[in-house]
């Protein structure tokens, strides 16, 4: 489901920052190399993320699901100067090709790669995180939300990507849809938990910001 005309798209994007070269480079590499390339954040989506990033100034992030480490730069790109962010990717084959990318930013030093299942490395994580952002597999949403959150202080921002999920959030739901089922439950989970305060924003494949209370 396209929720703007690419003429809009077009339109958001070029009056929004301009994308960082390194992540034009990464883009098309991924492009190139990876499966399931339009996984990768994107333009519009990456600055969105930089920017809550550089308004939260954190000094810890989280991320869950890393693909090929776009977001996990955008995200960077706000950190405090002795700040840390903590990537989880199941994938170990994209390590090589991350490791490359982060070392060309300028935050390497700053960026932690993980390999494996997140809710086994979450909670052997020591640190309590300013900033989260969850993009993995859908189905394990909210066992994700669950582990993070007791990482996390009142103030804590928890980003959940594509929680729109093209749109199927507001079809009928198709038998054996897992994914779909999953994400309803979670953004009414997400509604109705005292313990955050939450906007969905509908930037790209929907985009829900959860302030820990």
């Amino acid at each position: 489901m396209h929720f703007l005309s690419p003429l809009l798209e077009n339109y958001i994007a070029d009056h929004s920052e301009p994308e960082p070269n390194l992540l034009t480079e990464l883009t098309r590499e991924t492009h190139l190399k990876v499966v399931q390339p339009r996984m990768i954040t994107g333009h519009f989506q990456g600055r969105v993320l930089s920017m809550l990033s550089k308004l939260i100034h954190p000094k810890y992030i989280l991320e869950i699901g890393t693909y090929t480490g776009y977001s996990a730069l955008c995200l960077a790109e706000g950190l405090q100067k002795d700040g840390q962010l903590h990537t989880i990717e199941v994938n170990e084959e994209l390590h090589q090709l991350q490791r490359t990318y982060f070392d060309k930013s300028g935050f390497g030093s700053q960026i932690f790669q993980h390999t494996g299942d997140a809710l086994d490395i979450v909670p052997t994580l020591d640190h309590i995180f300013d900033l989260v952002f969850i993009d993995a597999q859908k189905v394990n949403y909210d066992a994700y939300f669950e582990a993070v959150i007791q990482k996390t202080k009142p103030g804590s921002v928890i980003l959940s990507d594509n929680v729109l999920w093209s749109g199927k959030v507001v079809e009928p739901l198709q038998k054996g849809d897992k994914a779909t089922e999953a994400l309803l439950t979670y953004n009414q989970k997400l509604k109705n938990d005292p313990r955050v305060e939450t906007v969905l924003l509908p930037i790209r494949d929907g985009l829900t910001l959860s302030r820990v209370r």
